[in-house]
């Protein structure tokens, strides 16, 4: 997927376009992890969907619900699907980050290599 040591580094536009896909996987890892709390949400609680939005969309950022789950599947869902906002949010920086540490090491490879 990424070039190895010993070729040489990646032009601008090619690593631009590798970074837009990562954040296009990110964004769609998001949406996915959005539409699963909304659904969950929306099953377990009597609630209406843009209330549900509103309150998934303050989850995954990390801010904690405006409406608190009244019953008990609710809040086992909220507990369970707090746990997978936080793998998300690391996998998605990870997912973020991973093109830009590679450049930097690759960089710093290649300004080895020339001395």
């Amino acid at each position: 997927m990424y070039e190895s040591k010993s070729e040489s580094l990646l032009p601008a536009w090619h690593f631009m376009l590798r970074m837009f896909k990562h954040v296009g996987l990110a964004i769609a890892i998001v949406l996915v992890t959005l539409s699963i709390g909304v659904l969950g949400h929306l099953w377990l609680e009597p609630i209406h969907w843009h209330d549900a939005t509103l309150n998934i969309s303050l989850i995954l950022a990390g801010i904690g619900p405006f409406i608190m789950p009244v019953s008990f599947g609710g809040k086992i869902f909220f507990a369970f699907y707090s746990i997978l906002v936080g793998l998300v949010f690391i996998a998605t920086l990870g997912l973020i980050l991973a093109p830009l540490a590679h450049r930097l090491i690759h960089k710093f490879h290649l300004d080895d290599d020339a001395d």
